[in-house]
């Protein structure tokens, strides 16, 4: 494609990939030259990113970060700093921070759709890749390039299609992740023979790749396992939610294309030690390619402690309205929570491995439907329960953070639109995942990253470590 062939001062003595010119769709030599490409962008960063760290590890190398306790081992390496994330931190007072930037500041300065109120994807990864906030032209004109390379390969269009329909949406968006290991330049140009210093530029086209194709895949999954099996075309000139919400059958809905949007940066990225950002990184530091990688991540993703929450969650709400009837009482709200409690099990969608406060992704995500849907039955559910379950969850004392997250609200919003297919909900949230996990595997090759390998001991071990006799 033309704006990958124009020449950078930034990569010269780095060979660039050569890739196919079906990929220019949408494209001229004038717009490259007149906006600076993302990778482009990126590339001028890589030397003064590498050097920035050469010198930390330098200067500061044996410095002492903490202590890591028995209790954090044997409890799922909790707290351990230990990862390397650039997009992202959570803080557990202030929550998630894109590149230093808070939700709210996002969707006020990153570019949005002609007409839009919720800020594009594309900026997101943008963002989160360079650390700069994109033009409305870049951000257009990533829009154009995704598009240009959404089309999927017949034998993945066969696989999906030959899938049973009561096979879990995620498990076939998994598979077809994991075969789209025979379009990885990286893959086949590794098993050629290349330098260290061009890795990064295969990953950067994998990825992209990637997740121009995961909307395709993802609407054809839903469309043969809930509609009626028919995907409708990429629109060009469209952006990266419009596409996803239109080839789902939402296109028309104004407001469930700004949903898309919104729900796509929101639920892109949360740092990197979660199960799917940490398991995508992992096995990326393996040099396996950005598609198998985020096939491992994927997987983890499907667990009902991560992302099929959001499932969880709505499912419960319904067997509660269902208990509870018209009855949004504080009382009958309470009585259904102690009785959820007390029958051994948690309040789906509260509480988090991090944050000490209500998730600023459950806020916007608030704050849409108090715009678009205020009268709507489940929403005042929701909004019911966010005012009751705290307190309970406090009083019940053995939930270190009573307040909702993400997944407390995102399904509800899916129905509201007509998308009432919960076991659909985690391979959107699968979507977005890509969007903060594989601008950070693009950076760990950029930078040299090594594979990851930490120390484990049995239990034995360990009791001799802190001098205890089993």
């Amino acid at each position: 494609m033309a704006s990958l062939r124009i020449a950078s001062s930034a990569l010269r003595g780095v060979a660039r990939p050569a890739f196919s010119s079906t990929r220019s769709a949408g494209f001229t030599a004038a717009r490259c030259l007149s906006t600076k490409s993302l990778k482009d962008t990126f590339a001028e960063k890589v030397p003064q990113e590498i050097e920035k760290i050469k010198k930390l590890k330098k200067e500061h190398g044996s410095k002492v970060l903490g202590e890591v306790t028995l209790e954090q081992v044997y409890g799922g390496a909790r707290g351990i700093k230990s990862l390397v994330w650039e997009g992202s931190v959570l803080d557990a007072e202030e929550g998630i921070r894109f590149r230093g930037k808070t939700i709210p500041e996002c969707q006020e300065i990153l570019p949005k759709a002609e007409g839009g109120e919720e800020p594009l994807p594309e900026g997101l990864f943008w963002l989160l890749l360079t650390g700069e906030v994109p033009t409305t032209e870049q951000v257009r004109g990533l829009s154009a390039e995704w598009a240009a390379r959404a089309e999927l390969p017949k034998f993945i269009e066969e696989l999906i299609d030959r899938c049973p329909t009561d096979l879990h949406p995620m498990a076939q968006f998994s598979l077809a992740v994991t075969a789209l290991e025979h379009q990885s330049s990286f893959a086949k140009a590794y098993a050629k023979g290349i330098n260290k210093k061009e890795y990064w530029t295969y990953f950067f086209e994998d990825s992209m790749d990637l997740i121009a194709k995961l909307p395709t895949i993802a609407a054809r999954i839903y469309q043969n396992v809930f509609k009626g099996g028919k995907v409708a075309a990429v629109q060009k000139d469209k952006d990266y939610g419009f596409n996803l919400a239109n080839m789902l059958g939402y296109g028309e809905n104004k407001d469930f294309v700004e949903l898309m949007r919104l729900y796509l940066t929101i639920h892109s990225d949360h740092e990197g030690g979660n199960v799917s950002a940490h398991t995508t990184h992992l096995v990326g530091s393996a040099l396996s390619s950005p598609m198998l990688s985020f096939a491992a991540g994927l997987n983890g993703l499907a667990g009902p402690l991560h992302g099929l929450a959001n499932q969880e969650v709505l499912n419960w709400l319904f067997k509660m309205k269902e208990k509870i009837g018209n009855d949004l009482s504080d009382e009958a709200i309470k009585k259904y929570l102690w009785d959820t409690l007390n029958g051994g099990q948690v309040v789906p969608g509260y509480g988090h491995a991090v944050l000490r406060k209500t998730d600023p992704r459950y806020v916007s995500q608030r704050e849409f439907a108090l715009k678009k849907l205020p009268e709507d039955p489940m929403f005042k559910l929701v909004s019911q329960v966010y005012k009751i379950a705290p307190g309970v969850l406090t009083e019940h004392g053995k939930t270190k953070n009573p307040y909702p997250n993400v997944d407390a609200h995102s399904g509800v919003l899916l129905q509201y639109y007509g998308m009432t297919e919960s076991s659909f909900y985690t391979v959107l949230f699968g979507v977005s995942r890509a969007l903060g996990v594989l601008p950070q595997l693009i950076i760990d090759r950029a930078v040299g990253m090594p594979i990851e390998r930490p120390k484990s001991f049995s239990t034995e071990h360990y009791a001799k470590l802190v001098g205890a006799t089993l």
